[in-house]
């Protein structure tokens, strides 16, 4: 009966998985049929950094999408999932940079031409790498379309958005107060700040009064900024001060006189209600200035050293030059006390350094218009739809609190600004092509803000601002994208607005936002904590579809998961279950045929059952896709597989393909591998790669699964009728075998069964379907009606439809069982003798931990409960017998 396969038999995935995906694109399978009939699907991957190594956050990311997209593409959808990569310009310069400096060159060495060479040189090299972990991760990306975010068609795009704002006045040119790295030596926006709370303090100082008369009490965590102070501030209702307004202080240190102004941004509460103000290095002080006409004075190089503005201490380090200024403030007693503090820093994101507030022109993003054309969208049908909904008020709180956005960074990798200034007049050039007379001009030297490119991502990768391309017309907007929460504010945001803004579109339909995935103890993976996982090795542990499919159960929608290898085992003994129930469905096929297939025959209720439950299976499944529950339709998968077809049905159809007639044995066949064959397909999305060699391995119709049919529910299979009777057959056996096992008689052991239905139709039914019963409670005598005579000593289990019996007579060996039970009564009466003798020992009680006295004394208490069970079974066994 049994047929020669290739299959191996256990599951290796390095086998299944080498050389299909190289196959998959040989087919060209990856790409949208173009079929304009059907109805387009389209994502565009978020693009990972060209810097280095996805991480398995990344893999998650990727996964999910693959699930849509495979899903839809088997639905018929014209599916489209465009892939690509972002420069990211800080992180990328400064990779290269540190390669230079190893070889003593720096990026001035070279030049901006000749810099920009080595990095696109980096660029191809990493692009290749982030490939192979894709191909890896078996992601059904349209590689003929794939974008950068620095080339040609992005570059275009970005300077037509650039000079439409700045002529509608959304971009501008200003001094401002900025987040400033003094590591990269660019401007960050603010969401491109962490912030970490660090040991600091607050520093009290005085600064006299410039008529002799007193002092006012200052307090401040970075003294090395009053070099730049030019007032002291009070609040105009602050009763303490009102009589020292428009008096003047001298700054300790420097000597400069300071006005004493009223202000309402002061807090008269907090602190002693003074503040000192730092036009170039405050940004609430900046305002202050603005609006009482002070001086701005930086004391600080790009560096974050001190420049000649800072007097006796140009030259320093900020830091150093802090613990100068407190020692000479303490030695010429202007230093009052330094109070120790934890206190919240804004660190660079990119280089992890503490960021500088301070004065500097840049360009700017005017973020209130925009924000709120975002906001309006969100009332209309327009709208982004948010997974889980909750995101959406996430998002809307930031738009309705954002500040306008500084997007010139100091770098030469990046988008540069399409900007330039006449030589001889100064006067400002912005414009998609650079000026005529080009000798006359010098270009801006900064770039764009990486996620201004970004931002145009969903629309510029399809061809705009040619809105006559095709993928444009096509495929956007965007049906979901998928992404994690924590760049809601960076990347999510400024993609709808900028599409608003521009196409007048919202970039996707949905957004599906998935958590961080974190360490067994729930911890952030850090490059500090050494608690990274590397997904490429997960992968050669367990293959891919293992990593898949713990990443799609992992969690629900927008929460974290928590990584684990037992999670990484249970995944690849679920993939072996699979194997191990396909093969055997294939080699007992007996040389049949897609066209043997025939499910009009003859059905058990076996047969009726599992494809009901299949129906039931594939309308749950779609519906939990629908919803982005992955997890959820994971579970219904593997309840199905595991449960009804491989330790139900499979089981089953041993009865029939070993006992039945021919004509039973075709049907039982025809729906084994028609259920098969179905459930790959819905496997398919999560897992890729086991799934089609199966399927390549059974008779089939196709060139692959990746553009297979997805399975629809079949009316005619509907039977709720099997399924109950299914289901009492199945608790009828499970309770015939929990009832052995509480009484330790194996099935290989006979034993008498009585089954009371509760009606004559299921009498009928259980009578028909006895052979089961027999090949899976192995019974002595079998009785079956609806009135039975019960013996005095049963066991007994109710179920739904009937009632189950199993005299005790033939359950139990008498003799045998009270010799287990009185040696197992032994076995405790030692225990409970062990545990109280350490007990009893005062100096055990006194010296031991706490914690381990009361160990003991929780299993004192089980050892008598055990005791006390053992010895009531064993006391009615010998009541049984007689004894």
């Amino acid at each position: 009966m049994t047929e020669e396969i290739e299959m191996s038999k256990k599951y290796q995935p390095t086998e299944v998985e080498a050389g299909r995906y190289e196959k998959w694109l040989d087919q060209d399978l990856f790409k949208p049929s173009e079929d304009k009939r059907a109805e387009p699907y389209s994502i565009v991957i978020p693009p990972p950094n060209v810097t280095g190594k996805l991480h398995l956050g990344h893999a998650w990311d990727t996964t999910l999408q693959d699930i849509i997209i495979r899903q839809k593409r088997m639905q018929g959808y014209d599916a489209l999932w465009l892939p690509g990569m972002d420069h990211a310009g800080i992180a990328t310069q400064a990779k290269v940079e540190e390669k230079l400096s190893q070889e003593g060159i720096s990026r001035y060495d070279l030049g901006r031409e000749k810099f920009l060479e080595k990095v696109w040189d980096w660029k191809e090299e990493y692009a290749e790498n982030i490939r192979e972990q894709w191909a890896k991760v078996g992601i059904s990306v349209d590689y003929s379309r794939e974008r950068f975010t620095l080339d040609e068609g992005l570059n275009k795009a970005v300077n037509k958005v650039f000079v439409d704002l700045y002529n509608k006045g959304l971009i501008y040119r200003g001094e401002y107060i900025i987040n400033w790295d003094p590591k990269a030596q660019t401007a960050l926006s603010d969401i491109e700040v962490d912030h970490k709370d660090v040991n600091g303090a607050f520093y009290h100082m005085k600064y006299p009064l410039t008529d002799g008369s007193g002092a006012l009490e200052i307090a401040t965590t970075r003294p090395e900024t009053m070099l730049g102070d030019t007032a002291v501030a009070v609040h105009p209702d602050d009763d303490r001060y009102k009589h020292l307004v428009g008096k003047t202080l001298t700054l300790p240190l420097v000597g400069r006189e300071l006005p004493i102004i009223a202000d309402d941004y002061v807090e008269m509460e907090f602190g002693t209600g003074v503040v000192k103000i730092t036009p170039a290095h405050d940004p609430n002080d900046f305002e202050v200035g603005n609006r009482h006409d002070l001086e701005r004075i930086n004391v600080m190089n790009n560096d974050g050293s001190m420049n000649d503005l800072a007097g006796d201490y140009a030259g320093l380090d900020r830091f150093e030059a802090r613990k100068r200024i407190i020692s000479d403030l303490k030695e010429q007693g202007y230093l009052i006390k330094v109070e120790e503090m934890v206190h919240s820093v804004g660190h660079s994101e990119r280089t992890g350094v503490v960021v500088e507030p301070r004065l500097s022109t840049q360009w700017f993003v005017k973020m209130e218009p925009l924000a709120e054309q975002a906001i309006n969208n969100q009332k209309t049908e327009n709208k982004v739809n948010f997974v889980p909904e909750r995101f959406e008020k996430t998002f809307n709180n930031w738009m309705n609190n954002v500040h306008d956005w500084v997007i010139s960074r100091q770098l030469w990798w990046g988008h540069r600004i399409p900007a330039w200034y006449n030589k001889q007049t100064g006067e400002v050039y912005v414009g998609e092509h650079e000026p005529e007379d080009i000798e006359n001009w010098s270009q801006d030297e900064d770039v764009l803000d990486t996620w201004f490119s970004s931002a145009l991502w969903p629309f510029s990768t399809m061809g705009w601002p040619d809105i006559e391309a095709e993928d444009f017309k096509r495929y956007f907007p965007t049906s979901t994208l998928v992404t994690g929460y924590d760049i809601i504010f960076f990347w999510v945001s400024r993609m709808i607005f900028q599409s608003l803004e521009f196409t007048n579109e919202r970039p996707f339909k949905n957004v599906l936002i998935h958590g961080l995935i974190r360490d067994e103890q729930g911890r952030k993976m850090s490059k500090s904590l050494g608690n990274g996982i590397d997904p490429m090795e997960v992968i050669d542990q367990y293959g891919t579809d293992a990593l898949r499919w713990f990443l799609s159960n992992g969690s629900a929608p927008g929460q974290d998961v928590r990584f684990s290898y037992e999670k990484m085992d249970a995944a690849w003994n679920f993939i072996n279950k699979i194997w191990n129930a396909s093969r055997y469905v294939i080699m007992n096929l007996d040389h049949f045929t897609t066209e043997d297939i025939d499910l009009n025959g003859k059905k058990s209720i076996a047969d009726k059952w599992i494809l009901a439950r299949l129906n039931e299976t594939i309308t749950q499944v779609t519906e939990l896709f629908e919803k982005f529950e992955f997890g959820e339709a994971g579970r219904v998968l593997y309840k199905f597989i595991w449960d009804d077809y491989c330790d139900w049905y499979i089981e089953m159809s041993k009865e029939i393909l070993f006992n039945g007639s021919e004509d039973e044995k075709k049907s039982t066949r025809s729906i084994l591998i028609y259920v098969l064959d179905q459930t790959l397909r819905l496997l398919h999305p999560i897992m890729p790669f086991v799934t089609e060699e199966i399927w390549e391995n059974m008779p089939h119709v196709g060139e692959s699964l990746v553009t297979a049919e997805y399975p629809t529910p079949e009316s005619a299979f509907n039977d709720q009728e099997a399924i109950d009777n299914m289901n009492m057959l199945i608790d009828l056996i499970r309770s015939v075998r929990t009832i052995r096992a509480e009484v330790n008689r194996p099935l290989s052991k006979k034993i008498d069964i009585l089954v009371k239905a509760k009606s004559e139709q299921e009498k009928e039914f259980l009578i028909n379907n006895r052979s089961f019963i027999e090949r899976f409670c192995n019974p002595e005598n079998l009785t079956i009606d609806t009135e039975v005579i019960v013996p005095d000593e049963v066991k007994t289990s109710v179920i739904t439809g009937a009632e189950i019996f199993l005299p005790l007579a033939g359950l139990v060996d008498f003799d045998e069982e009270i010799k287990r039970l009185e040696k197992e009564l032994d076995k405790w009466t030692q225990e409970i003798k062990r545990v109280e003798g350490k007990l009893a020992n005062q100096k055990f009680v006194q010296n031991a931990p706490e914690k381990v006295v009361e160990e003991e004394r929780n299993k004192e208490q089980e050892y008598h409960q055990r005791y006390s069970s053992v010895s009531d079974q064993l006391n009615k066994l010998k009541m049984l017998k007689g004894e």
